[in-house]
C-alpha cells in the first residue's frame, strides 16, 4: 500500500517590512489628496459658473491688511449681469489688457513672450497674463507670485475656458476684479466714480476705469495723472481699432480692424 498524499502547506507570506508600508501609506495619502483636489475644483468651477461671487481670496487678504492697520474693512461690490455692463467697458478692457481674448483658449503666447523680452530690458514691469488667466487667479487663487500659484492659474484658466466660455468669463472679470481702494466690481466702480450704473458708462468713462485696472490703488480715477491721462487717450484708439466685441460669437480672425485698400 501507498502512503496516503498529504496536501502541501500553503507559503507563509512575508511580512511587509516597515518602509513598504510607509511607502504605501504615503502613496494612498497623495492618491486621494489628488483625487480630492481634482474633484473640489471641478465642483467650484461648475458652480461658479452658475452662481454670483461676492468674496475672493484677494477681498479676505484686503480686509486683513485693513484690520492690521487698525482700520475697518469696507468692500464695495454688487454683482451685475454682463447685460447689465455697457459693451465701451467690454471693448476698454479687451482693447486695454487682451485684445485677443476672444481668438484664444485662454492663454496667448505672443503676448507672453512680448511681455517676458520688454521686461528683460529692465523697464516698467508688463504682464502677458490673459482676462482669462486674471480671472482665474482673480476667483480661486491668492495673488502672490510662485510657480506653484502660476501652476493653479493655468489649471484653473483651462476648466473655465472648456466649461463657462468667454461671455461668463468676462462677466466674472468684470464683477470680481479690483477697481480702488476697497472697490470691487464695475457696478461698484461706476457707481462711486460716476454716480451711474455701469450700463450708462460711456467710452470715456469706460477707458479711465480700465487705464486703472493694473494697478488700481496706486491709480485713481478721481485724479488722474498725466500718465492715466495719456493711457486712456491710447485705450480710446484702440477701442475704435479692434472689432466690437460680441461674447456670443467666438473670433477666429484678428481682432484689429483691417484698413481698406485704397
Amino acid at each position: 500500500m501507498t502512503a496516503p498524499k498529504t496536501k502541501a502547506k500553503p507559503k507563509a507570506k512575508s511580512p511587509k517590512t516597515p518602509k513598504a508600508n510607509f511607502w504605501k501609506i504615503c502613496f494612498r495619502f497623495v492618491r486621494n489628496g489628488i483625487l480630492i483636489f481634482f474633484g473640489v475644483s471641478i465642483l467650484w468651477v461648475i458652480i461658479d459658473w452658475f452662481m454670483p461671487v461676492y468674496l475672493t481670496p484677494l477681498m479676505c487678504i484686503r480686509s486683513v491688511e485693513s484690520i492690521a492697520k487698525g482700520d475697518m474693512p469696507t468692500n464695495e461690490k454688487q454683482w451685475v449681469a454682463i447685460e447689465d455692463i455697457s459693451p465701451n467697458m467690454v471693448q476698454a478692457v479687451v482693447a486695454s489688457e487682451d485684445n485677443r481674448f476672444m481668438m484664444h483658449n485662454g492663454f496667448s503666447f505672443k503676448d507672453m513672450n512680448r511681455a517676458f523680452k520688454h521686461n528683460q530690458k529692465g523697464k516698467r514691469i508688463h504682464g502677458g497674463s490673459t482676462i482669462s488667466q486674471q480671472t482665474a487667479k482673480n476667483v480661486f487663487l491668492f495673488p502672490q507670485r510662485s510657480y506653484i500659484r502660476k501652476g493653479l492659474e493655468a489649471y484653473f484658466t483651462l476648466l473655465i475656458e472648456l466649461t463657462w466660455g468667454k461671455k461668463r468669463i468676462m462677466e466674472m472679470y468684470l464683477n470680481v476684479i479690483e477697481m480702488g481702494d476697497g472697490i470691487y466690481g464695475i457696478e461698484a466702480a461706476s457707481q462711486s466714480y460716476f454716480h451711474k450704473s455701469a450700463t450708462e458708462l460711456s467710452k470715456s468713462e469706460a477707458a479711465l476705469i480700465a487705464s486703472c485696472i493694473p494697478n488700481p490703488r496706486k491709480f485713481h480715477v478721481y485724479q488722474p495723472s498725466s500718465y492715466i491721462q495719456k493711457r486712456q487717450a491710447k485705450i480710446l484708439s484702440l477701442m475704435r481699432k479692434i472689432k466690437p466685441v460680441d461674447l456670443d460669437k467666438k473670433q477666429s480672425e484678428p481682432t484689429r480692424k483691417h484698413k481698406k485698400r485704397k
